[in-house]
């Protein structure tokens, strides 16, 4: 099936938990010291592309469209910002930061994301008779306040299959996540080069 009818299909798994969390993100931004805000990565800190060279958008405010369909409801309302990375062919990236009001308050957020990441495979099934999932869990990394990569598969009864990486760091009160996919399964994921690409995107926020 063509990608971009595979994209509508899937589409229909983000709308609703996106609206409720561009609900939460909106006023709370306003908050944030603009001069201590995090790092975000670069283009040539993403795993590396065979074929096709990255390309950084702009780091936006609110929360992105891209997690929306493992992390789009029951996140506690922050100032989330994120920036979104494309290849020419079919793989894209993000990542979005929030800084939380502290460090207790970053580690109760880092937990319930990753919570969320690892039971995304169970609620997609359960919401999309269409497709099968299956989740990964790839380990911790020893960076800053700690970071957890997980793994994520899905296939259509159509025929589509695409596989995602992403992962879960903290410094102090601040949270990021990275998320990686393109079309593929397991076999195809870069977990070696995401892992260093997650360990980069969490020392580097300060």
């Amino acid at each position: 099936m063509p990608k971009r009818t595979r994209a509508a299909a899937l589409s229909a798994l983000t709308v609703a938990a996106l609206a409720a969390v561009t609900a939460l993100t909106g006023p709370a931004g306003a908050l944030e010291n603009k001069a201590a805000s995090p790092r975000f990565l670069a283009a040539s800190e993403l795993p590396p592309h065979a074929w096709s060279e990255w390309t950084a958008g702009p780091v936006t405010d609110g929360f992105p469209m891209e997690l929306a369909r493992c992390l789009g409801e029951g996140v506690p309302a922050h100032g989330y910002r994120h920036r979104v990375f494309h290849t020419e062919l079919d793989t894209g990236a993000v990542q979005a930061t929030v800084v939380t009001g502290s460090a207790a308050q970053g580690k109760a957020l880092a937990a319930l994301l990753n919570k969320k990441i690892r039971s995304c495979a169970d609620r997609i099934e359960r919401t999309d008779p269409e497709l099968d999932a299956e989740g990964r869990y790839y380990g911790s990394l020893p960076v800053e306040e700690g970071a957890q990569v997980h793994g994520l598969h899905t296939s259509a009864s159509w025929g589509a299959t695409d596989i995602h990486l992403l992962s879960v760091g903290r410094d102090g009160r601040t949270v990021t996540v990275v998320g990686w996919g393109q079309m593929g399964d397991f076999d195809d994921a870069p977990v070696a080069a995401f892992k260093k690409t997650t360990t980069t995107a969490v020392d580097k926020l300060y």
